[in-house]
């Protein structure tokens, strides 16, 4: 979704009017199909590190047009490029409306964070000198940057665009705004050469949920299932557009039970098999934490269909 919103508006600052149909489809079959059929990742370590820049620099370019007042009402200077449903739209709630029922939605986004954990076992395994004291501190450090990134993003999207924000806060800017066509390339080059991550652990996945046996986990059974699974998220992307939808119903469901549900019920299947009895007062407190979880989940999820 990001990755065909995002080039679509690429191509139309190019001159190049595709439908976002066609450009998705162009994409998947060009880039993100040969890179998904890898079968060894170590080649994208750099793009990694390009992306990380990349979302530094757009995270520098939304707070250079917040400040620079280029969107601001009622006389900003790209105001006029702008469609009327992305024109900034502000209330008068203040603070208080953070205790709005729709903040469920936010933290439910907020949520989709943890789904990209599988992949830590991987980022073990292949650190350099790996033990526990280097991975936490890798871990520490790599979330507190990407926490205030994301804050920040956060905070110059909204105080920009106001209730305006689309689910792709860079869809919001104007398609002659030469910042924002650079962080477009920018997120563009992020997002496809991190694709291919969440790709092979979500495949790994389904091997292992299936118990497919690993002596018939060839090259070529690898390659269909490759092909038959980014064919089905493709098409789910071109049904789904409304980003924010996606994030607050996933974050929702698979966000909640990954952080809430699914550790709660590890620990009582653990306890249970260790046959200690001075760990009940442990469990019914997980299984308390298991119960928000669902709760959260029931919530968020109804507010995330309610927003549709």
């Amino acid at each position: 979704m990001i990755l065909a919103d995002t080039f679509q508006n690429l191509f139309s600052t190019a001159g190049l009017n595709l439908s976002r149909s066609t450009t998705l489809l162009g994409i998947t079959s060009t880039v993100l199909l040969p890179l998904c059929l890898l079968k060894d990742l170590a080649s994208l370590a750099p793009f990694s590190l390009l992306g990380i820049i990349g979302m530094a620099y757009t995270t520098l370019a939304m707070a250079i047009r917040y400040f620079g007042g280029s969107y601001s009402l009622p006389a900003g200077k790209l105001l006029s490029s702008l469609a009327a449903s992305k024109v900034p739209k502000f209330g008068n709630a203040g603070a208080s409306a953070a205790l709005s029922p729709n903040s469920a939605i936010l933290v439910c986004m907020l949520s989709t964070a943890y789904l990209a954990h599988y992949n830590a076992p991987k980022y073990f395994v292949e650190l350099k000198d790996n033990t526990i004291e280097r991975f936490n501190q890798v871990v520490k450090y790599g979330f507190a940057a990407s926490m205030s990134m994301f804050v920040a993003v956060t905070a110059f999207g909204f105080l920009t665009f106001g209730k305006a924000s689309q689910g792709l806060i860079l869809n919001n800017y104007a398609n002659g705004d030469v910042l924002a066509g650079a962080s477009r390339v920018a997120v563009a080059v992020s997002v496809v050469f991190s694709y291919p991550l969440a790709f092979v652990g979500i495949r790994d996945g389904i091997l292992d949920l299936t118990k497919f046996p690993r002596e018939k986990r060839t090259n070529s059974n690898l390659d269909r299932l490759s092909v038959a699974l980014l064919s089905v998220v493709t098409a789910l992307a071109l049904k789904l557009k409304d980003l924010s939808f996606v994030l607050s119903f996933g974050g929702a469901t698979l966000g909640n039970a990954i952080i809430f549900v699914f550790p709660a019920l590890m620990f009582r299947a653990v306890a249970k098999k260790s046959g200690k009895d001075d760990m009940k007062r442990e469990v019914n407190f997980a299984m308390l934490v298991a119960a928000l979880g669902v709760a959260l989940g029931v919530v968020g999820g109804k507010m995330a269909l309610a927003s549709v």
